[in-house]
């Protein structure tokens, strides 16, 4: 689990907001009214019951792989798992060999960044569907410096040089890999790069570029930044390029930021009076009080082409400028894009970015720009399972100069406060939103939030709704969208109302206090907790990712994958294709064309409190002396070679 005591990641500290009724509010008068799962006739938690029965439903036939919590990983019976490349791999010929006591940040520059996050698949050549040769395209969230270097603390006591190597290994990579028999290899090709927090300028464009409040001594015209960070979650665009999205930016600046003239904007954020930021010692630019509209630069969603090593990243300021987890498009009937957010933080928002234009299949270049125009809007459930998107739009509602918006790249510089001032409805740290392919449903992940309250709480902020329906829920829960329209192709991603159900509240469903709900016949190895990052198979089965299992059970459990069908007889039954080793999150489940091999992110495995370089709780995957752990992307693949979960 990742544990923000080991890092200067600091979570869900945005503050003072009015709040909307809350989504588990909501979601409690909503189950009240109807099964929100599988109809009235299986309404309820189903107990666990036998692998065996299990399979009776589901069209997974894998057994649930072990639940041990150690520090190994392990995955079912008939899979096997490769570590494919690991923090410190060498991308270039010319890039160092990986020793973790001679580490520099133009090093770094040349090799795989730390904690990987999203990873997207992209076949090569462009436009193939093949599915043994392609990009792997990977986002580095965060570092646990303590992990990294001999001698520190959790709170990340590092010198400059050791800054300097963070700042490399965030960011993003991309690798050029091939398999060749049964294995996957590097090359150390032409397409491989690095855009990390060190030295790759990112364009910015859109409603906010050029911006005032985005302009700094470095860069007084406001449009270029000097690299990304704390990239979580993101997406693939229709047209073969890479969205990822900036979460938590807050936790990298340093000082009082109640004394700048961004001190509301800031608040808002969690940008405040912390000294728990290194890099802020060291770089200028990361000093709120003397960089007071750097916060502003990050926050967004950034694209990227990784099939032109030469082509410039951008930073998109009209999908808004929130934490965000994921950013998932889709193409519409009539041939807008609509792209999906969560903003992973307790009792934050849902967002939804449609494009003004269309999208062009025969014309690549024509959709270069397609992101830049466009309406962003914000999610707002119902109890009677109704969800509308509500716009964001300056001079529209309470977003007029009477609220401090001077215009639209106002709105979209402060998108949380926007979302407040409409009455969106606050959830459950809302990460990762996918839609299955093959149905045209969206899911949502609502990994916790152990802050829910009864409905008659005195903070309004803090009480359950209909689709956060729990009291201290720290289990999570995942949310199905389901537009208008009709399935797959013809589901209607722009309409302005959706229906909503509940799929999966997790927890142990044998456990009656838990409140969980899967499909019946979830089995004791294969219910989850703290959903995280969603993925869907070719069949439009959805793949699970958790981070947080390990404390929803005595003894610990193991974070993992877990894949589910959506629709018949198995729906929300889950199952455990991996298990994590200890103090790992599993992210980002990306299958290849075929369905034959599932990428999985392995993050920050050894962590734990009082982990440290010299003892950590594991050394996965080298476990070599002297070799800390290594986040790292696998392989899970079945030993037959046949499609997994078949």
């Amino acid at each position: 689990m990742h544990d923000p005591a080991n890092d200067f990641e600091p979570e869900d500290v945005g503050v003072e907001r009015p709040m909307a009724t809350t989504f588990s509010a909501i979601a409690e008068t909503r189950l009240s009214r109807r099964a929100a799962l599988l109809g009235a006739a299986a309404a309820g938690a189903m107990a666990a019951v036998p692998a065996a029965a299990q399979t009776r439903g589901s069209s997974l036939t894998f057994k649930d792989a072990p639940v041990v919590y150690d520090d190994k990983s392990r995955v079912a019976e008939g899979y096997r798992e490769q570590v494919v490349v690991r923090w410190g791999d060498s991308l270039f010929a010319d890039a160092p060999a990986f020793d973790p006591l001679r580490q520099t940040g133009a090093g770094q520059e040349r090799q795989f960044g730390y904690n990987c996050d999203f990873t997207a698949f992209m076949p090569l050549p462009l436009g193939s569907k093949s599915s043994t040769h392609g990009l792997l395209c990977v986002n580095h969230e965060y570092c646990n410096s303590n992990l990294m270097f001999p001698g520190v603390n959790a709170r990340g006591n590092i010198n400059k040089e050791q800054c300097e190597v963070e700042m490399s290994a965030h960011g993003l990579s991309v690798v050029e890999v091939k398999k060749e028999g049964s294995a996957w290899k590097i090359v150390q090709g032409r397409y491989n790069r690095r855009l990390s927090m060190s030295g790759m300028a990112f364009r910015v464009a859109g409603p906010a570029a050029g911006h005032p409040r985005l302009r700094t001594k470095e860069d007084p015209t406001g449009t270029l930044v000097i690299g990304t960070l704390n990239n979580c979650a993101g997406g693939t665009t229709p047209w073969g390029t890479v969205l990822t999205g900036e979460e938590n930016f807050n936790g990298y600046f340093g000082g009082d930021a109640s004394k700048t003239p961004e001190a509301r904007n800031h608040r808002r954020y969690g940008v405040q009076a912390y000294n728990g930021a290194p890099w802020s010692n060291h770089f200028e630019r990361f000093q709120v009080e003397k960089s007071w509209n750097e916060p502003n630069r990050f926050g967004w969603v950034c694209e990227y082409d990784p099939y032109d090593p030469n082509s410039s990243p951008v930073k998109r300021t009209a999908l808004g400028r929130f934490k965000h987890e994921g950013a998932t498009c889709v193409v519409c009937p009539d041939g807008r894009v609509a792209v999906y957010s969560g903003d992973d933080e307790r009792f934050e928002y849902v967002y939804r970015f449609v494009t003004a234009g269309k999208f062009d299949p025969k014309n690549r270049a024509a959709n270069r720009n397609l992101l830049d125009e466009g309406t962003l809007s914000v999610a707002k459930f119902e109890a009677d399972g109704t969800m509308r998107w509500l716009p964001l739009v300056f001079g529209q509602g309470p977003l007029t100069q009477a609220n401090g918006f001077e215009s639209q790249a106002d709105v979209l510089i402060e998108a949380r406060r926007s979302a407040d001032l409409v009455g969106a409805t606050p959830m459950d740290r809302p990460e990762d939103v996918e839609t299955n392919p093959v149905t045209g449903r969206t899911y949502i992940a609502c990994t916790y939030n152990e802050r829910r309250a009864a409905a008659d709480a005195a903070d309004a902020r803090t009480r359950v709704n209909p689709a956060n329906p729990r009291v201290d829920n720290r289990t999570g829960q995942v949310v199905e969208l389901i537009p208008p329209g009709g399935r797959g192709a013809r589901a209607d991603h722009a309409a302005d109302v959706f229906r909503w159900e509940l799929f999966i509240l997790g927890g142990d469903p044998a456990d009656p206090k838990s409140g969980a709900k899967y499909g019946p016949g979830v089995s004791a190895e294969g219910w989850l907790a703290a959903p995280d990052n969603i993925g869907f198979d070719p069949k439009g089965r959805i793949w699970i990712s958790t981070d947080g299992m390990p404390t929803q059970a005595n003894p610990p459990r193991p974070d993992g994958a877990f894949g589910a069908d959506t629709e018949g007889p198995g729906r929300a039954v889950t199952k455990r294709l991996y298990a994590a080793p200890s103090g790992a999150e599993v992210c980002s489940p990306c299958f290849t064309p075929d369905g034959r091999t599932v990428f999985l992110a392995i993050q920050h495995p050894g962590e734990a409190r009082g982990s440290t370089f010299d003892t950590p709780s594991s050394r996965w995957p080298d476990f070599r002396p002297g070799i800390p752990p290594r986040p790292s992307i696998v392989a899970v693949e079945r030993i037959d070679g046949k499609e997994i979960g078949t």
